[in-house]
């Protein structure tokens, strides 16, 4: 049996080098399998760091686009004037909206597709049915990369888990090899192990944070886009009705 670190100290023998217990340390001294694991949660977490700004950024811009869009809408002004101004790049999901049904109200009118009660329910349903499918395009783009969070926080501690795993399988074979169960050789090993588990913890808490932050922030903002789109439709449906 090789003698503990104490011990080759007391007999004046040669002392085994101390293992590097830093963070590069532990990642240079791991199995390549481990250290494998360890790239892989460290480029997640990166991923999901760029996912966290790019999302924070987009919500922003989206909320601030979207209460000036509404404060012209709801200024009074004329509807056409706001359609010229918007239609050819809407800078919201709420110009989308508005610009695909005013799209859809203005070649009815200019085809007088309008005139008759059963043109004008068609009319409404035709428009309706275009606003929802540009809600549903603009809420998939706002939702997108949101299954890398989800991914990122539910498998990561596993993945984690299975790096630590393999860490410790290697530490006892290392153990049963020096046929050494001092803490001098058992501790690197463990070490080693834990920090992949770790890391794999360091990419799943913030995005499982971000996932159920953003989530209910895009749920809120299309519960916003949908009420725009019902109290738009009103509107339409009074002027028409005023005709007629």
């Amino acid at each position: 049996m090789f003698p503990t670190l104490l011990q080759a100290a007391a007999l004046g023998g040669d002392v085994a080098p101390a293992h590097d217990m830093s963070a590069l340390g532990l990642f240079l001294q791991a199995d390549i399998v481990v250290k494998l694991v360890m790239l892989g949660l460290l480029a997640a977490s990166v991923w999901t760091w760029a996912i966290i700004f790019n999302k924070m950024t987009k919500l922003r811009r989206m909320k601030a686009a979207a209460a000036d869009f509404e404060e012209q809408f709801w200024s009074g002004g004329s509807l056409d004037q706001l359609y010229d101004q918007v239609a050819q790049a809407p800078a919201d999901p709420f110009s989308a909206v508005f610009a695909a049904g005013m799209r859809e109200w203005r070649h009815a009118n200019e085809r007088g597709l309008s005139t008759s009660g059963a043109m004008r329910a068609n009319l409404m349903q035709r428009m309706e049915r275009v606003m929802s499918v540009t809600v549903g395009r603009e809420m998939a783009d706002t939702e997108k990369y949101m299954t890398v969070l989800a991914s990122v926080g539910s498998a990561g501690p596993f993945v984690g888990l299975f790096g630590t795993v393999w860490g410790i399988m290697g530490a006892f074979t290392n153990i049963a090899a020096q046929q050494n169960t001092s803490l001098a050789v058992v501790a690197p090993g463990i070490a080693e192990a834990l920090f992949a588990t770790a890391i794999g913890l360091v990419a799943a808490i913030p995005a499982v944070l971000a996932y159920n932050y953003f989530s209910s922030e895009i749920a809120r903002f299309g519960d916003r886009l949908d009420s725009f789109v019902t109290e738009f439709s009103a509107i339409l449906q009074r002027h028409l009705e005023e005709r007629g």
